[in-house]
């Protein structure tokens, strides 16, 4: 951090101790920017892989394994949110439940599962070995999810950095009860 220095001069130059303010503040300034802008880039989520549930040939309900980027802080899930960019609509979505609690989310949310999680920290990925679903249920967004049709996710984390990925459905969703997105 900066150290902010002032300098006792005469009253006749006032403005050479605004010009030694101003330049201790502008650095400042960008170190902030600099460790901000840090932030951004590294603390970002990781999408480990994305399936969807079908039903009536349609997935009606997109979920996404998660875990913290290599080098990121703590990342909480409640504090994230995910743009939704779908063929009907965009939605930006917000936590909205716990489902290992059995919560659901309503519309407009997403909800947070725990996979794997030491310390019961969730919605909070505070370890590299935890392992959340974050599950966006199509219906209550939009409409479900049509063979062929894809969603772009972006997610943006409590530091804003973000994730983007993007939810292909197959060509074919015949007989099947989850599929790879």
């Amino acid at each position: 951090m900066t150290e902010v220095r002032w300098v006792l001069v005469p009253s006749s130059c006032s403005s050479r101790c605004v010009l030694i303010n101003t330049a201790g503040f502008l650095q400042t300034k960008s170190e902030q920017t600099g460790e901000e802008s840090s932030a951004q880039v590294s603390n970002r989520v990781q999408v480990v892989s994305g399936f969807g549930n079908v039903a009536n040939e349609e997935v009606d309900e997109i979920n996404l394994t998660v875990m913290r980027g290599s080098g990121s802080d703590d990342i909480n899930l409640s504090a994230a949110t995910i743009e939704w960019i779908g063929p009907e609509q965009a939605k930006t979505l917000t936590y909205g439940a716990n489902l290992s609690d059995g919560e659901e989310p309503g519309s407009g949310e997403f909800g947070v599962g725990q996979i794997k999680d030491g310390d019961n920290s969730s919605p909070v990925l505070n370890t590299q070995n935890d392992r959340f679903t974050i599950m966006m249920d199509a219906d209550k967004i939009s409409e479900p999810l049509g063979e062929g049709e894809s969603v772009k996710l972006k997610l943006t984390t409590q530091y804003g950095a973000v994730t983007l990925y993007r939810a292909n459905i197959p060509q074919s969703l015949s007989q099947e009860s989850a599929v790879t997105v």
